[in-house]
């Protein structure tokens, strides 16, 4: 999970910090000392550490906290909005020419995802309403192109390649003017993989750089390559002008040294992140929100706007409608899973409710095969059996059991739980009306 290693030991250290009524500069000193070691475990770089503890120090032992009635809630305020300036304050956003097509070249280390990455843009950028195009300029690795044309399928956009025998500058100067003719407004040029060492490469994208002059030069960075991001990222920056990184397996990475240092060793935005392997798990990056999510407080804004774009209002209303009416079905039940899954793996979008963090999700098994299994075997009851649980006997059990490759005892934990809800969605219901009820004979309603 994202930053849980080190949003663990900021967030111990921190609230030893809190039950203290008073906080003296001894204090705040033994809490940066836990601060300083959990950033460099993190593999932040050590100049930006040292500078980041010197903000936190200076600001922590002014008026502003020694005089305050929760200098322990002070700090970690203080701490929240230094981390939130380290990581670049606000989003970043994509910079669109004013004279269609905007032209996004993609760069980076081999292995870091960039096709992929190519693809997420794309999906994320049709959901603006954009019509783009990708364009295959990786003519070195085997099968980069079909690659290319596999995730440009997926994401129902056009891929524009000349097979691997042409110049990658010829390519992408002809697929600009594809792209004018077929009234593409942006076009994202998938480059080949090189390492920032190799001159006869970066020679290579230096020339397309000067042929199609890029609106945006993203850098795709794997976030598990710790403090070499930022060498890398200086490299690029120096011999193209990069506008801003796209760092990928974010989820994957505990730490979370490279989204912690790049902004204050490179001065270029992180953009995007990669939240998992799916096309459509590329989110913007908010450096306010993901401070907070390192510092346990949640990411409320992020929540809901996975949940708008994931769940239907219509069907939302329909919902709540049969609860209150007691007519919540297993096909109600089904649907409400279907869209649950749909806003991503279970633990990241649980980790952004606020109070609940890493330390405490951990022992917790969200697995999506459960969830799996429950939709099997509310696939394998008929509409009638979905409608009224009560006429599933043993006979029946033991059929959907067999048509759902589980076992009776899934089956019947499963119609235990479904019964426990709608008791559950009763009391709700009927706590409601009562609340009501006493609301118009003057009793205040909460």
């Amino acid at each position: 999970m994202a930053f849980e290693s080190l949003s663990e030991k900021l967030q111990n250290a921190l609230n030893k910090l809190k039950g203290k009524g008073k906080l003296n500069e001894k204090d705040v000193d033994a809490a940066m000392r836990e601060v300083r070691l959990a950033l460099l475990e993190a593999d932040v770089n050590f100049k930006v550490v040292k500078d980041f503890i010197n903000k936190v120090k200076e600001r922590s032992i002014g008026h502003e906290v020694m005089e305050s009635l929760t200098p322990g809630q002070q700090v970690i305020k203080i701490v929240n909005e230094e981390l939130t300036k380290l990581m670049g304050e606000r989003e970043s956003k994509i910079n669109f020419s004013s004279n269609p097509p905007t032209v996004i070249l993609m760069c980076g280390l081999q292995g870091a995802g960039k096709t992929t990455t190519a693809g997420k843009l794309a999906l994320n950028l049709k959901k603006q309403n954009k019509r783009p195009l990708l364009v295959a300029c990786d003519i070195y690795r085997p099968a980069a192109i079909k690659q290319l044309e596999v995730v440009g399928e997926r994401v129902d956009v056009p891929v524009f390649t000349m097979g691997d025998n042409i110049d990658p500058v010829n390519i992408a100067k002809a697929a600009l003017e594809h792209g004018k003719k077929h009234s593409n407004d942006v076009i994202i040029i998938d480059t080949a993989g090189r390492l920032h060492i190799d001159e006869e490469l970066m020679l290579e994208i230096e020339n397309i750089y000067n042929a199609v002059s890029p609106d945006e030069v993203l850098l795709v960075l794997d976030s598990m390559t710790g403090q070499d991001a930022v060498n890398v990222a200086e490299a690029f920056n120096t011999k193209l002008g990069i506008s801003g990184v796209v760092l990928t397996k974010l989820d994957g990475d505990s730490r979370g040294g490279a989204a912690l240092s790049l902004r204050a060793v490179t001065d270029k935005p992180i953009k995007f992140v990669g939240m998992g392997e799916k096309l459509d798990q590329l989110e913007s990056f908010h450096p306010d929100r993901m401070a907070s999510r390192i510092l346990g407080m949640g990411d409320v804004l992020s929540l809901i706007e996975k949940a708008q774009a994931s769940f239907d209002e219509k069907k939302a209303i329909e919902l709540e409608k049969k609860i209150r009416t007691q007519q919540f079905t297993f096909d109600d039940f089904l649907d409400q899973l279907e869209q649950m899954k749909s806003l991503g793996p279970i633990d990241q979008f649980i980790g952004m409710i606020p109070g609940i963090n890493s330390k405490a999700l951990k022992g917790l098994d969200f697995d999506e095969k459960d969830i799996n299994k429950i939709q099997a075997i509310i696939q394998s009851m008929t509409k009638k059996e979905r409608n009224d649980p009560e006429l599933i006997d043993s006979s029946r059990r033991k059929r959907i059991a067999s048509g759902s490759g589980t076992t009776v005892q899934d089956v019947n934990k499963l119609l235990k739980q479904f019964k426990e809800t709608k008791k559950m969605m009763k009391k709700f219901t009927d706590m409601e009306k009562n609340m009501r009820k006493k609301g118009k004979f003057g009793f205040p309603f909460f």
